[in-house]
């Protein structure tokens, strides 16, 4: 017997959670918003908390959710910035100050050519 037949609230979970994760790839406007309206009429039905809080939050968001659709931007970048920035924090086991993270954070992440001055010098 397939998972879809028993009724269960995790298959009813999961397929709520795959046709949302389907939504986001849309590009035009009013079919993006009937599309997520129907996932929020979904939602709104059935009857799992959890998913209803995601539901609340969904309508909360709403419009900010179909202008990034539209405007297809994502917060990547700012995620894989920071995402370097812990790998550095974790490398380090901790700084003294600040200032000190500060700089190692410039360091790693400031964009410099440290080696052409170096293999200038050497004649290289």
């Amino acid at each position: 017997m397939s998972l879809s037949r028993m009724n269960l609230k995790t298959a009813r979970a999961c397929a709520i959670k795959e046709t949302a994760s389907q939504l986001w790839n849309f590009r035009y406007r009013i079919v993006a918003e009937k599309a997520w309206k129907r996932l929020h009429a979904w939602i709104a039905r059935c009857r799992l908390q959890p998913v209803k809080k995601v539901g609340i939050m969904v309508r909360h968001c709403f419009w900010g959710i179909i202008n990034a659709i539209v405007a297809g931007v994502s917060n990547a970048m700012a995620e894989a910035k920071n995402a370097r920035i812990q790998r550095i924090k974790n490398m380090a086991c901790g700084y003294r100050n600040r200032k000190r993270f500060k700089m190692a954070i410039l360091f790693h992440l400031g964009g410099l050519n440290l080696m052409s001055k170096t293999l200038k010098y050497f004649g290289i």
